[in-house]
């Protein structure tokens, strides 16, 4: 099989929500405005616990390795996320970028629907999970392309970049697939995994971006930016590229918001992953939330499987005492499924999971 030609999915066309916030609307429309019990509820900040902190260059060198490793299991076993510093990105690069996705926002519409999405592509400047016209739909653009392996890139978009924007994409894509290689070795590590079972899975996948954009909303509290989800993805690498807080996890029953910190990414394990470890690490529920007065830009980088394998959990998880809790899959099946269904919690990797005298584990 090509994995050129294999087509995950679409959405349907829906209007720039950039564009209906720039002529000021005192309410918004209806179809963005969510149901009362889905209204997004803001916390006090300083009661609640906050997302680990994890240090690459800790995990990579120096007395306190052990300890590092430790604390990665901890994050991902009961967080599902953590913020990583010293995490080896050049920062003169990350600034570049942020300076460049601002740049491109700034476009006049009709310049972005050059990169617009097309009929049954995912690729482009729109929006995604769009399935019917009755949704609900989250107040945000995005803008998603593959960028890894270099073979799978659309040749009308990012190879059409302004060439600044293009390059710097092209840099920060590489440096981001090379630190996300690093953290699925030290996971593996974590877990006493068979490193090549990660990887085997991942060392010639796709990498994914989407730069989401959150323009202000004259109602905030009754709009999500984005709908609450799990990645589907092994593993997401999240740059704030305006330092507004948005992002918001679902731990314990509660949404707890991430205070970005400088010079940090933000890292969580998707659907993938959980399947791959077996459920040890989970892939956990998170959202965007707007506000009235600024808006909040992020691009988040993708670690897949190659398109063309399958996945499951890994072999060096699995005996007799701990059984496989998960079905294999064809890895491009996996994400024709995800696509073609609204965004809803972790539904979809419920449908994933193998049953047993009826219950599903």
């Amino acid at each position: 099989m090509d994995p050129k030609s294999i087509r995950l999915g679409g959405s349907l066309e829906v209007p720039s929500v950039q564009e209906l916030a720039r002529e000021q609307l005192g309410t918004v429309p209806p179809r963005y405005v969510r149901p009362v019990q889905d209204h997004p509820i803001i916390s006090d900040n300083s009661s609640l616990p906050q997302v680990p902190i994890i240090d690459l260059q800790s995990l990579l060198s120096g007395d306190s390795k052990d300890l590092e490793l430790e604390k990665l299991h901890h994050a991902c076993k009961e967080w599902g996320f953590f913020q990583l510093i010293n995490h080896e990105v050049s920062s003169s690069l990350v600034d570049k970028l942020k300076i460049e996705i601002q740049e491109f926002f700034k476009l006049p519409v009709e310049e972005k629907k050059k990169f617009g999405q097309e009929p049954g592509d995912i690729e482009g400047f729109g929006q995604a999970f769009v399935v019917s016209e009755e949704q609900k739909l989250d107040w945000a653009d995005m803008f998603y392309i593959v960028t890894l392996p270099t073979y799978l890139r659309k040749p009308h978009l990012l190879p059409k970049f302004p060439a600044p924007f293009r390059d710097t994409m092209e840099a920060y894509s590489i440096e981001v697939k090379n630190l996300a290689m690093n953290i699925l070795t030290f996971i593996a590590k974590a877990l006493k995994m068979e490193v090549g079972d990660t990887r085997v899975l991942f060392d010639e996948g796709k990498q994914g971006m989407r730069i989401n954009y959150y323009p202000p909303c004259p109602q905030p509290e009754s709009v999500i930016g984005l709908t609450p989800h799990s990645d589907s993805g092994g593993l997401t690498i999240l740059l704030q590229v305006s330092e507004i807080e948005g992002l918001q996890i679902k731990k314990d029953g509660i949404w707890i918001p991430v205070v970005p910190l400088p010079n940090a990414f933000t890292v969580n394990i998707g659907d993938i992953l959980e399947i791959v470890t077996n459920g040890i690490y989970r892939s956990i529920e998170h959202r965007a939330v707007v506000n009235s007065k600024k808006e909040r830009l992020s691009i988040a980088a993708f670690l897949s499987p190659k398109l063309d394998g399958d996945l499951g959990p890994a072999p060096s998880l699995i005996n007799e005492q701990t059984p496989a809790l998960f079905k294999r899959i064809g890895v491009a099946d996996f994400f024709r499924g995800y696509y073609s269904r609204k965004l809803e919690g972790k539904s979809y990797l419920d449908i994933m999971r193998i049953e047993k005298d009826g219950q599903k584990y």
